[in-house]
């Protein structure tokens, strides 16, 4: 599945373009994304497939709290590779 969860996915449409965030429910037209909004300010919300463009890099997601995904991001070095600023 290409939207699997703990795929990174950049925001393609909305007022969160541009933005990177993290599926944490896969769905089939929908799935459900976090940024958390204190890494990129993006909060969790279902979100439209044809909104995300995903990426090929991807988070090891277990459960799927904010707080998981916050130490994930943090650990991974991904934050400097893809120029996000907190």
């Amino acid at each position: 599945m290409l939207f699997e969860k703990g795929r990174i996915c950049l925001k393609i449409a909305g007022r969160e373009a541009g933005k990177y965030c993290v599926v944490v429910e896969e769905g089939e037209e929908f799935v459900t994304v976090t940024g958390p909004k204190e890494i990129t300010k993006i909060k969790r919300r279902k979100c439209n497939t044809n909104h995300l463009e995903p990426t090929v890099e991807k988070l090891d997601v277990k459960g799927g709290s904010d707080e998981e995904i916050k130490l994930l991001w943090e650990s991974s070095g991904l934050l400097e590779k893809l120029g996000i600023k907190k």
